[in-house]
């Protein structure tokens, strides 16, 4: 069953169509979506532990901008684009530890951790050249359950919006609390949507995932729709060594962020993409300090491990299906694809503001 604010099936889902084939495959769409729906959301770029200190800072990819995150000497997290406003060469090369001021690789022009240029070697004879009038653009960053996200685009959604209420319905498991102990990473031959659907069904579960169906609880496995997100959670069943009692939730918040949520565990996913038909999903493990959450981390990372294979071989047949020609967008089962709805909808609208119009038949 799926549910809305204790409503069953929502308007519009009843009669759903998936997206078109044509918008996973392509340059443009993967352009248009870089700008309209990775560039205009929250990021999930590293964890607490990743910035811990001062000069602690990250380097990373987010919407086609290199994206610098650093801790300041004043505690403070800042991001910057890692491109130096002489002529575009790099601050800093890779992530890493102590940074102090920004020194542009290229000219050696120099930034305060704030942003403030403050040398600018040979400058003198620039008529009307003064250092105090350029500074780096700065990103929006917010730091939440330990994970730090940054956006573009200074007209996102506001954060506690988008995250609202996921803190309090996970309860009393305290995500913040939980230590960082490791990330893996995939590569998968689908567009990046292709991973994201699959992630947001348990339709799917008992044919590709025999041994997970025999964890989740399927005939109680639900789904609940957010403004921002969507939940999938199922009582856990017969899983003492791997999950223990209680309750599985799987958050997918819009448009590439996953939170998996078990007994004393934690599993945020980064779907990116890597071209029209590739994507890479970063798996970053976190564990309650517990014993009994330590002791069974093992076995849930190679549980987990057994599923993501089967999720990667199932995504990369489905995007061979899509590339067959052979394909029309199919009608969604309202039980059991509430999330597909909700994802593709929110894809719909960001295609529209970026000024492609309707997509595909839902």
């Amino acid at each position: 069953m799926s549910t809305v604010n204790g409503e069953v099936i929502p308007v519009g889902l009843e009669r759903a169509h998936a997206l078109d084939a044509a918008y996973y495959f392509g340059d443009a769409t993967l352009e248009l979506e870089l700008k309209s729906v990775f560039g205009a959301s929250w990021q999930l770029v590293a964890h607490r532990a990743e910035v811990a200190g001062p000069g602690d800072h990250v380097l990373m990819d987010v919407a086609g901008t290199p994206v610098l995150l650093l801790r300041g000497t004043d505690g403070a997290l800042r991001a910057f684009p890692n491109v130096c406003r002489h002529r575009a060469g790099p601050l800093v090369l890779c992530s890493g530890k102590g940074l102090g001021n920004l020194r542009c690789k290229y000219h050696g022009w120099l930034y305060s951790q704030d942003g403030r240029l403050i040398a600018a070697p040979e400058m003198q004879g620039a008529a009307g050249f003064r250092v105090e009038d350029v500074r780096l653009p700065s990103f929006k960053v917010r730091e939440w359950q330990g994970l730090v996200f940054v956006a573009l685009d200074d007209c996102v959604p506001d954060f506690d919006r988008v995250y609202s209420g996921i803190t309090e319905r996970i309860a009393p498991v305290d995500l913040g609390a939980m230590r960082f102990v490791l990330r893996d990473s995939w590569d998968v031959a689908c567009n990046w949507k292709v991973y994201i659907d699959n992630f947001l069904e348990g339709y799917h579960v008992p044919l590709v995932h025999p041994a997970l169906a025999k964890v989740v609880d399927y005939r109680q496995y639900d789904v609940e729709l957010s403004e921002w997100y969507s939940l999938q959670h199922s009582p856990l069943q017969s899983c003492d060594d791997v999950y223990g009692d209680g309750r599985a939730y799987y958050y997918f918040v819009y448009p590439n962020v996953m939170l998996n949520v078990m007994p004393g565990r934690l599993q945020t996913n980064r779907v990116i993409p890597m071209g029209p038909g590739r994507c890479r999903v970063e798996f970053d493990w976190f564990c309650a300090l517990d014993d009994a959450a330590v002791a069974r981390a093992d076995n849930d990372r190679e549980f987990t491990n057994s599923v993501q294979e089967e999720d990667v071989d199932i995504c990369e047949r489905v995007q061979q299906g899509l590339a067959s020609g052979h394909y029309r967008a199919g009608r969604l089962c309202p039980t059991r694809e509430a999330g597909v709805w909700h994802f593709h909808e929110r894809l719909r609208a960001a295609y529209e503001a970026g000024g492609v119009g309707e997509v595909g038949t839902g």
